[in-house]
């Protein structure tokens, strides 16, 4: 790494050394020359005048790419995919005039472009799958551990440690949905033409129509793809663009809500995200243990989000059969959006996987405000002992203005139940009254809605993508 120049964090600190390979010069170069072998085949298959020897040259220089040369090329030219011909050609003497034939620079660009987002998007679909794992696990744990439930992040009707889990562990599960449907739908451009019409093959082909209809399938089917686009300009639709990155949003989106509900509870001291031994929380306060993995993913999220607008404008804004506005722009947000969606994936690994939970805690803040909740029971209870339900719930209405006042205008505990104990009318015992604060009476359902979540959304796909499983992330910096 060279000090003296800008170095992008996607690579230095956050993306896996996997998807930065993906997106790598040398990946995408030795793309470029499956492609134009795939299209020498498929020209010899159909009758061109192409040897066998000439595909073998071919195939024997498809990963030593002589960069130096195509580099060296590219300052005279000024274009990167007439400098690879050359480069190639001259590793391939005998083959050389037919390296790129009938094709036009987006043969190997485009379709290069769709089987590296191919390739991004298995691996983010492998690690989503790995943070669904993890997730589950955790809801697992903690299916039946009751905590204060919070609407506009004010105390509610209590609900598990578990049940919150699985809020976090279905919007992923959207996210591969919405990957699988967007991953099962790519296809390649194939080979087209300058303006999409195939005008060169029926040049090469002389005008043969059915002949000419089989380039693209066979073409896909040797780069290991369902099909080409049925139509196209000169590029295929930047559409596609659009439709992956939203899929990489909207797992930044999840992410980005995951981390600022574990950033709200490690507030509380109710969960924690893993400290090292050795980490330092702050420059200045010694003994702070910061949310610094959970702002991470929160931090690169949103850029995930935002990096989305790019392939959206770019597709709006394209003229007719193409402009070459898009390449710039390309080349920076797919590769960066992919990049960052990676590390932020590595981050929620690591972080789901080492949650600490503090149950006493838990445990303390949901029975200071449990009273409040508990009080239609209380009621029901007072009433079986022959007391008026109306006369009740006006008493435990002032009493629970002056314990609210004791709380927050005195910095008392809560106490509810001893002005409940202490008014004849309920007739209770303050240890009766207390025999009713089991947490477990108030969190409804939760605890069978996470089995049953677990069980019946889960357990399916975890099943079906069982020799995904076993990922674990390692965390730069």
């Amino acid at each position: 790494m060279s000090n003296d120049r800008y170095s992008s964090p996607l690579s230095e600190r956050y993306a896996s050394k996997e998807m930065q390979y993906i997106f790598s010069p040398e990946k995408k170069f030795r793309t470029w020359r499956r492609l134009w072998i795939a299209l020498a085949e498929t020209e010899k298959e159909l009758g061109l005048d192409i040897t066998d020897e000439q595909i073998e040259e071919l195939k024997a220089h498809k990963d030593d790419i002589n960069f130096e040369v195509a580099k060296e090329r590219e300052k005279l030219v000024r274009h990167d995919v007439m400098s690879h011909v050359y480069a190639y050609g001259v590793q391939c003497p005998k083959a050389k005039g037919i390296i790129h034939l009938g094709a036009t620079s987006c043969y190997v660009g485009d379709n290069t472009d769709i089987i590296l987002m191919s390739e991004a998007l298995q691996l983010v679909r492998k690690k989503l799958v790995n943070v669904i794992a993890e997730l589950a696990a955790f809801a697992d744990r903690y299916k039946a551990l009751p905590t204060l439930a919070f609407t506009h992040f004010q105390p509610a009707q209590p609900t598990t440690v578990g049940k919150r889990a699985t809020l976090w562990t279905q919007e992923f599960l959207m996210d591969l949905e919405d990957l699988d449907y967007v991953l099962g739908s790519l296809k390649l451009l194939g080979s087209k033409g300058t303006t999409g019409t195939q005008a060169s093959f029926l040049e090469l082909f002389d005008g043969d129509q059915e002949t000419i209809d089989k380039i693209d399938p066979m073409i896909a089917e040797k780069m290991g793809f369902s099909g080409c686009y049925p139509v196209s300009g000169q590029t295929y639709s930047r559409k596609v663009d659009t439709r992956v990155m939203n899929v990489v949003a909207g797992i930044a989106a999840s992410a980005h809500k995951m981390s600022n509900d574990i950033r709200l509870l490690q507030h509380l001291k109710e969960v924690e995200e893993p400290f090292e031994k050795n980490q330092i929380g702050s420059s200045a306060m010694a003994y702070k243990r910061n949310p610094m993995r959970s702002e991470r993913i929160a931090s690169i999220s949103r850029y995930v989000m935002i990096d989305a607008l790019n392939p959206a404008i770019t597709s709006a804004t394209q003229w007719f059969e193409r402009t070459l506005d898009d390449s710039a722009n390309k080349r920076l947000s797919i590769a960066e959006g992919f990049l960052a969606i990676d590390g932020v994936l590595d981050l929620c690994l690591n972080v789901v996987d080492g949650l600490v939970v503090y149950d006493k805690v838990i445990t303390k803040h949901l029975m200071s405000e449990l009273p409040f909740m508990a009080t239609e029971n209380i009621m029901m209870d007072a009433v079986k002992k022959g007391g008026d339900r109306q006369e009740l719930h006006e008493r435990i209405r002032q009493l629970s203005m002056e314990a609210g006042a004791n709380v927050k205008q005195n910095g008392l505990d809560n106490n509810l139940l001893e002005l409940i104990a202490a008014d004849e009318s309920f007739g209770l015992s303050l240890e009766e009254l207390q025999a009713a604060m089991d947490p477990a009476r108030y969190t409804g359902r939760a605890e069978l809605q996470v089995e049953n979540f677990l069980k019946n959304c889960v357990s399916p796909v975890l099943e079906a993508n069982r020799d995904l499983l076993g990922v674990t992330a390692e965390i730069n910096v």
